[in-house]
């Protein structure tokens, strides 16, 4: 049997999937740990071990795997070649050959093994649409519970630490002509898109204002340290928790299952934002879904509604007569896993 990978390398975590020839994904495996702060050998080591233990559980080794489909934050060369990546340290990453660097570590076990590069956002949206369309299958995502739709195009916005974001047109990934295409986090938005002027002064990249300075796991650290300070909520438990702005807006996703308010405030202001930039993305594109991926998935159920009905809202709001017409916004189907299964889609045969 033929077998093919994906690596999905995020900002402290990655993922590998394990394909095969008939386009089954047959495993997906738990994030692990790839130390970026320790620069790129490290990370590299880390995808190397995982990859031989992921295929030993399917009783196989590296020498049975044709091609591995490697994604990453951006921005980056259509070689794999990252270029100041904001949620990596630059003094170590930058101009880092990623991609020629795990073909070198994979190919000490298969010295014909192949390495292909695409953005993290990218490879969101084509596992989106690959799962949906049927192109790849994985038990997972039965095909009865997928939409009874016909998809030509796909725009896929994954909220993380960061906001990346990607899309599709008739099977194919947009990688634009330098490989950077789908960067939405870096939309500028406008100010009544925050709440509070403070809201507006985190920088991400070279901008303020940005989509992901209201849509992120940063962005919610942001606003929730200012929040704190302020005193309708100088009571909330999280004034006294241990911990710094990021670890304690960790904590918000299990607060707003229990109806915290300041959390719902925070997950409210986020959704809204969300609208805002999906619609810009849709102006440029004319998409015919757009999809919501990343940790917001995994919010409470009663949560994620809210969250998806004031996104659409705010979409509509905004949007010209013609772009209201878009049925609704949609969660992801692949949950977190999107970039991942996209990667192994990206390895697989009669994918450009």
């Amino acid at each position: 049997m033929k077998y093919f990978l994906g690596v999905d390398v995020g900002g402290t975590t990655s993922t590998l999937a394990v394909g095969d020839e008939n386009r089954r994904v047959v495993q997906v495996s738990e994030q692990f740990p790839t130390t970026p702060d320790l620069g790129p050998e490290s990370s590299i080591a880390a995808i190397e071990a995982a990859a031989v233990a992921t295929l030993a559980r399917l009783h196989t080794t590296l020498a049975s795997v044709q091609m591995v489909g490697l994604a990453t934050p951006g921005p980056a060369t259509m070689d794999g070649v990252l270029l100041a990546t904001p949620n990596l340290k630059r003094e170590l990453w930058n101009n880092c050959p990623i991609r020629a660097l795990l073909e070198v570590a994979l190919r000490r076990h298969n010295s014909s093994v192949v390495v292909k590069y695409i953005g993290d956002g990218q490879a969101a949206a084509l596992g989106e649409y690959a799962v949906r369309s049927g192109a790849v299958t994985w038990d997972r995502v039965p095909a009865d519970s997928l939409p009874q739709e016909t998809l030509r195009s796909l725009f896929m916005v994954i909220v993380g630490t960061g906001l990346g974001g990607g899309f599709v047109r008739n099977g194919v990934p947009i990688q634009g002509s330098q490989g950077r295409a789908g960067h939405v986090g870096h939309i500028l938005l406008p100010p009544y898109a925050f709440r509070h002027e403070h809201d507006q002064k985190l920088l991400k990249g070279n901008a303020y204002c940005t989509a992901e300075s209201a849509v992120s796991l940063s962005g919610l650290a942001h606003q929730l340290e200012y929040r704190l300070t302020l005193p309708e909520w100088s009571r909330h438990p999280l004034v006294s928790a241990p911990g710094t702005a990021r670890d304690k807006a960790k904590q918000l996703r299990e607060l707003a299952a229990t109806g915290d308010a300041l959390a719902l405030e925070l997950f409210d202001d986020q959704a809204k934002a969300l609208g805002i930039t999906l619609l810009s993305a849709n102006y440029l594109g004319d998409f015919d879904r757009l999809v919501i991926g990343g940790g917001v998935c995994d919010l409470a159920p009663a949560v994620r509604e809210r969250y998806l009905k004031l996104a659409d809202a705010e979409y509509r709001r905004h949007a010209l007569d013609g772009f209201r017409n878009l049925d609704h916004l949609e969660f992801s189907v692949c949950r977190d896993e999107a970039p991942v299964i996209g990667a192994l889609t990206w390895a697989l045969p009669n994918v450009k």
